[in-house]
C-alpha cells in the first residue's frame, strides 16, 4: 500500500485556513479519497493546556510554551499522523511544526533552532500551503468572527512578526496562496495546487 500524504494548512490568524481544509475535506470525500483531519495543538492534555494558556492571556516562559507544543506534536504524530499515513489516508492538518517555528521564533526563540528540531523528530509535509494575507486584515477577520479570542497571539504586532518568519521559510513542499478574495476563489487555487501537487486528477 503506498503511504499518504500529510497536507498541511498554514499561516497568520484570520487567514482563512480552517474553512479551506473543511472545504478539501468535503471535496476528497466527494470523490471517495480516503482522508482525516486534524489540527494542532489538539485536543489531548498538553493541546488543551496550550489553548487555556492562550485564552488566558497570561503567557508562560518561552521555553516552557515551546516544550508543550513539542509533547502535544509528539503524541499527535505518534498516536494519530503516522497511523493515518502508514494505511494511505490523506491527513489533513490545521497547523503543524512550521507554526512553532513561526509563533515561538516571534515570541523571540531561535527560529531555525526549532526548525532543525522538529524536522529531525517529525514527517515532513508533503504539501504545506501557506495561505498569505496581511495581519491587519488577518486580525480584523479575527474580530469580526468573534468567539473566544487568544489574546496571547492575536495581536497585530505579534501576527507581523510571526509574518516575517513565514516569509523566511523555503522548503520544495511549501507553496504559498493568495489568502485574499472570497472563499471560493480561494478554493479554486487551493485546489490548483493539490492537484498539482498531491492530488491526480481524475
Amino acid at each position: 500500500m503506498a503511504r499518504g500524504s500529510l497536507i498541511v494548512f498554514e499561516g497568520l490568524d484570520g487567514c482563512g485556513k480552517s474553512t479551506q481544509l473543511d472545504l478539501v475535506f468535503d471535496w476528497m470525500q466527494a470523490r471517495g479519497l480516503d482522508c482525516v483531519k486534524t489540527r494542532e495543538p489538539t485536543a489531548g492534555a498538553w493541546g488543551q493546556r496550550i489553548r487555556e494558556m492562550a485564552r488566558s492571556g497570561e503567557p508562560v516562559a518561552r521555553e516552557d510554551e515551546l516544550a508543550w507544543f513539542m509533547e502535544d506534536r509528539r503524541e499527535h504524530v505518534r498516536d494519530m499522523i503516522e497511523p493515518a499515513l502508514e494505511r494511505g489516508t490523506f491527513v489533513l492538518c490545521d497547523r503543524y511544526w512550521l507554526s512553532s517555528v513561526a509563533y515561538q521564533g516571534a515570541r523571540g526563540l531561535d527560529a531555525a533552532e526549532i526548525q532543525r528540531a522538529n524536522e529531525a523528530e517529525f514527517p515532513d509535509p508533503d504539501l504545506a500551503i501557506i495561505f498569505e494575507i496581511s495581519p491587519e486584515e488577518g486580525m480584523a477577520r479575527v474580530k469580526a468572527r468573534g468567539g473566544v479570542g487568544e489574546p496571547v497571539f492575536e495581536e497585530v504586532d505579534f501576527q507581523r512578526r510571526v509574518q516575517k518568519v513565514f516569509d523566511s521559510l523555503d522548503r520544495p513542499w511549501i507553496v504559498r496562496v493568495d489568502a485574499r478574495g472570497s472563499i471560493d476563489e480561494i478554493h479554486e487555487r487551493v485546489l490548483s495546487v493539490l492537484t498539482e501537487r498531491v492530488v491526480r486528477p481524475e
